[in-house]
């Protein structure tokens, strides 16, 4: 999918939902949520019997339980079809590009306009000090700026 094409997704959910909740729209959606023990796992989404999941690790931080449900909401919305797990235990093909996809997704998201605008015009940050008031890696938000 085009990064554009993410963008306007994006913005379709939360105009169509009314949120800026991922979790809303995940309960919208009626995604199974589920919080597990996954030991050094972030979280994954998985499709079994026509029911999408998503799985989130327990033990991780309210922030990281946040990105993870909402980059997982990326693949449930963006590649509902995908099994990641699968294809790279089973499969030489590369998950790559449905990762950063699914990254797009999260940071266009979780990320305004209005905040890269107040960080990067109005408080003249760099990427680096936007990343770290927004409490982000510096690589998702120059994923974002894309």
């Amino acid at each position: 999918m085009i990064l554009l094409d993410i963008r306007r997704e994006v913005a379709y959910l939360k105009r169509y939902y009314k949120t800026d909740d991922p979790f809303d729209v995940i309960a919208y959606k009626k995604i199974l949520l589920l919080y597990e023990d996954l030991g050094s796992i972030n979280g994954y989404y998985s499709l079994i019997l026509r029911q999408k999941q998503i799985h989130i690790n327990r033990n991780l931080s309210c922030s990281q339980q946040r990105f993870t449900a909402t980059h997982e909401l990326g693949h449930a919305v963006l590649h509902p079809k995908a099994n990641t797990p699968f294809l790279l235990a089973n499969t030489y093909q590369s998950v790559d590009r449905l990762e950063i996809e699914a990254n797009k997704f999260a940071v266009e998201f979780l990320i305004s306009d209005d905040d890269l605008w107040e960080c990067m015009r109005c408080r003249d940050f760099s990427i680096e000090q936007t990343a770290r008031y927004l409490g982000y890696h510096k690589k998702l938000i120059e994923l974002r700026l894309k």
